[in-house]
This record gives structure tokens, C-alpha cells and sequence, in this order.
């Protein structure tokens, strides 16, 4: 990385506070960090998959002796907003 492309990486880091400038509520907080446990444990792929759907990231049906999965867009979305930082353009205007 060249000193210009850390020095704009400074500048960046300066403007923007974090992930998501206004601070979260009790509520908001406790729902992140059930997101979060359930995305960086993992132990087993059950035991995987069951925190994912109690955190509200994925959904399944049982077909048979198969279990299908897929994630719910919604919280995806919802999760997205809170990890958006402003783009380059965004930064310096």
C-alpha cells in the first residue's frame, strides 16, 4: 500500500466514527451481537446452522430425512445497513 492510499485510509478513518454513526439502543445492540455470535461459532455445522436460524439469518424446512436452508433477505438487509460505511465519494463530501 502506498503512503497516499494510507493517508486517505487516515482521512477516512478521522471522518467516519465506525460501522454506524448513531449509537444503538439496548434492543438494537442485543440483536447484533446474537447476529454476530451466531456468524463467528462455528463449531459444528448443526449446531451452526441452529444459531443462525435463533439469530434470525436463516430459515429451514424439513422435507423427509432432508432439512433445507436459506437465508431470510430481511435480516440480511437489516444487517447490511448496519455494516455500510460511507464510499470514498461519500467521505470526502
Amino acid at each position: 500500500m502506498s503512503k497516499q492510499q494510507l493517508e486517505v485510509i487516515g482521512q477516512d478513518a478521522a471522518r467516519c466514527p465506525g460501522p454506524s454513526s448513531a449509537p444503538l439502543d439496548e434492543g438494537q445492540a442485543a440483536e447484533l451481537a446474537k447476529v454476530f455470535k451466531a456468524l463467528g461459532d462455528p463449531l459444528r455445522l448443526s449446531h451452526h446452522l441452529k444459531l443462525l436460524r435463533q439469530a434470525g439469518l436463516i430459515d429451514c424446512e424439513r422435507r423427509g430425512t432432508w432439512v433445507y436452508y436459506w437465508v431470510l433477505p430481511a435480516a440480511l438487509d437489516r444487517l447490511a445497513v448496519f455494516l455500510k460505511t460511507p464510499t470514498a465519494v461519500e467521505a470526502l463530501t
